[in-house]
């Protein structure tokens, strides 16, 4: 009976001792703000497909508010690259870039809190915000002879043939022609941050995004066009805590 005792009165002790330390773990571990930046991938976009940069401050035990910037290219499903003589390459019947400005107002929820340097934090987020679209358009540099070309915007009621087109214009040409479009986003996804020091912020997040103008956005003439984009994403992070 004394053994039992004996028995309980260490169970009790360690269990005592093991709150104690989650308790003193997770008081180090308590932040309340963040600030992180990193490289998004989308099945709208390229091999990248934008920049986000992300400030959050707690509200509420395990609750933050957000706030964000993304800059993301919105590419045209049937886009396909065409290769010319010269080794050089174009999208056929690309017309126009999208370009979007988000700006994202939303909450975060910690749903598991790790402690410092081990484990995995995961958050719930959700966020909606107006975006700017910047509508560009889309330069191609055609054989005018021999050592002689020209970079002009891509009009299909022009340009009814490859053969003369040998690759595209500069990088960020036509952002002065840019026509503003208005929209929103809403973006709901899960964040798992992997940061093996407290007080930084490394992981990704992973989720869906809705997004929708007032109008069509002609990207690919004679394809179909729309002015809603669902779409798929992942981001890689980076960031800092205090």
């Amino acid at each position: 009976m004394g053994k039992f005792k004996y028995v309980g009165l260490v169970t009790l002790l360690l269990v005592l001792f093991s709150q104690f330390s989650f308790g003193q773990i997770k008081q180090e571990y308590d932040y309340s703000s963040e600030i992180i930046w990193g490289i998004n991938k989308n099945t709208n976009g390229g091999l990248i497909g934008g920049f986000i940069l992300k400030y959050g401050r707690e509200i509420n035990e395990g609750f933050f508010e957000t706030f964000g910037v993304e800059l993301s290219n919105v590419k045209h499903p049937k886009e396909q690259r065409t290769q010319t003589a010269n080794g050089s390459t174009f999208i056929w019947g690309k017309q126009n870039y999208l370009y979007t400005v988000r700006l994202q107002y939303g909450r975060e929820k910690i749903l598991f809190k790790k402690a410092p340097q081990q484990g995995v934090q995961i958050n719930a987020l959700l966020s909606v915000g107006p975006t700017i679209g910047l509508v560009t358009p889309y330069y191609i540099s055609v054989a005018l002879g021999p050592f002689e070309s020209q970079s002009v915007p891509f009009d299909p009621d022009i340009h009814k043939s490859q053969r003369n087109i040998i690759g595209t214009g500069r990088l960020f040409q036509g952002l002065g022609e840019a026509d503003f479009k208005l929209g929103a986003n809403l973006k709901a996804g899960l964040n798992f941050e992997f940061g093996t020091f407290k007080r930084n912020v490394t992981g990704f997040e992973v989720g869906f995004m809705l997004e929708a103008f007032t109008e069509e956005i002609v990207i690919v003439p004679e394809a179909e066009n729309r002015s809603v984009f669902p779409s798929a994403f992942i981001t890689l992070f980076y960031g800092s805590r205090k």
